[in-house]
């Protein structure tokens, strides 16, 4: 697997761990949240410029993105 990836990867797992430690869900409960709400999309369209953002930064980009694509998670 190319290293890009691989950090890209990386990355996407730490964001999908963080938000479930802010909204207080399971990883796999969280992962499903963002997959189905477009922030698992979001984070890969964008990962040049997310990565390089705080991880609170991103979160609650993440938080934005899904709620405006249905999410209700307060």
């Amino acid at each position: 697997m190319p290293e890009a990836m691989r950090k890209k990867i990386d990355y996407t797992v730490v964001c999908v761990n963080e938000f479930a430690k802010k909204k207080a869900l399971h990883p796999k409960i969280a992962f499903l949240y963002l997959y189905q709400h477009k922030g698992i999309a979001f984070l890969d369209e964008n990962y040049e410029i997310e990565h390089t953002l705080s991880l609170d930064d991103t979160i609650e980009d993440l938080e934005l993105i899904c709620k405006n694509n249905g999410g209700d998670l307060n």
